[in-house]
């Protein structure tokens, strides 16, 4: 039978890791994969999440599963990180946090919850938006269309954004960025998020707040005004949080599905409904990420630690853009890219097209993806004048 089976493309940004590791040059950079990187280009293990694991192998006693909602524990320290300490949906205990294997896994789990629970509904995703976002909710049988989010001018299309979700059939759901947007890096202003609330309301739509870069853009409390919002002034509202980047745990897969609901008995059928979808897909997350985030924010010394540390590579990355702009200022490129350090997260839709991105991966041992998405946080000090002169050569 296995004869029949046709092979296809490989993930494209896979395929780059690929490409960049036998790339001989000597200068190359890589500005494609999705993972923070410091000033050496590594991806290092937060001080934090190294305290808090030595804690655990010290004091761990079980290896018992921990049940298809995942460690009560995880909940109860990320419900008030994504909703706020004094939010009044927690008061109002309308609200049930499921664990999931990574931000994506989150995402599978509100995919197939939505495909079982509200049958027909359709579901709604900024163009661009995360390339996984497709793959994940075309999987689950759900029909898929598109916002426009990114213009011709590689800018903020906030009007054609708001005149598409107007004409969203009522009760679909929209998929929303709650920062640093991927793959784009344009962000809503806070008088943006409560016109898109506006529409929301008017056309009964239910918000996917897609969380995965909290603290990554102006800092863990402003990251969260979208998301915020949209919890404290609707009754029905769906979140996937991750703690990759945050916290720097990429292999230890550990997310969370958020629902939102009218009231206590509502949100306990819908925490029902979740728990079978869990079981069905993977039956218990990996318990080890989902320690390493109660460890630290059940104490209070070591998350003074890693906020810290989030705040350095926040710093980092927004830096890194402004001196991206500047480092192309000899070329006279400094305004067509202003654009970059207005943006916000790891992503930069760049403006560049798939011919120079080419030209920048051949000639230069660049690599990024040929939408044009650039990994800011790949730049360093010392490899900011090479790329800028490589893209002006792009450009020119």
């Amino acid at each position: 039978m296995f004869e029949q089976i046709e092979r296809v493309p490989g993930d494209a940004i896979l395929g780059l890791i690929e490409a960049f590791n036998k790339d001989t040059n000597p200068q190359k950079v890589d500005l494609g994969v999705g993972v923070y990187r410091d000033a050496h280009g590594n991806t290092p293990i937060m001080r934090a999440v190294k305290q808090a694991e030595a804690l655990l192998l010290k004091n761990e006693i079980t290896k018992s599963y921990i049940g298809s909602h995942g460690d009560p524990r995880y909940g109860q320290v990320i419900l008030p990180m994504v909703l706020g300490e004094d939010s009044p949906v927690l008061a109002e205990k309308r609200v049930s946090a499921t664990q999931s294997p990574g931000g994506t896994g989150a995402l599978r789990l509100a995919a197939d919850f939505i495909k079982t629970n509200l049958p027909g509904k359709g579901i709604w995703v900024s163009d661009p938006t995360w390339p996984n976002h497709l793959g994940i909710f075309q999987a689950a049988g759900i029909p898929l269309h598109k916002y426009p989010y990114v213009d011709a001018e590689n800018r903020l299309d906030f009007d054609g954004m708001i005149a598409a979700i107007a004409k969203i059939p009522h009760g679909d759901v929209v998929v929303l960025h709650a920062c640093c947007h991927n793959p784009s890096g344009f962000d809503l202003s806070k008088d943006q998020w409560k016109k898109v609330l506006e529409v929301v309301r008017e056309r009964d739509l239910l918000p996917l707040v897609d969380f995965a870069y909290q603290g990554f853009g102006d800092g863990l409390e402003e990251d969260a005004y979208g998301a915020r919002l949209m919890a404290e002034s609707l009754d029905e509202v769906l979140i996937t949080s991750s703690c990759s980047k945050n916290f720097g745990i990429y292999r230890e897969r550990t997310g969370c599905l958020i629902a939102i609901a009218k009231n206590t008995e509502q949100m306990e059928n819908i925490r029902s409904q979740m728990a079978i979808v869990a079981r069905e897909n993977y039956s218990n997350p990996p318990a080890h990420g989902s320690a390493i985030v109660c460890e630290i924010l059940t104490s209070a010394e070591l998350a003074a630690v890693w906020r810290d540390e989030l705040t350095e590579m926040r710093d980092r990355i927004n830096g890194l853009r402004r001196d991206f702009v500047d480092a192309l200022k000899p070329y006279g490129l400094d305004a067509q890219f202003a654009h970059i350090a207005e943006q916000r997260g790891m992503f930069s839709y760049t403006g560049l097209k798939p011919d120079q991105v080419d030209h920048l991966r051949d000639e230069f041992g660049i690599y990024m993806v040929r939408s044009g998405r650039a990994n800011v946080a790949g730049l360093a000090s010392e490899n900011l004048p090479y790329v800028a002169k490589a893209i002006a050569s792009a450009v020119k």
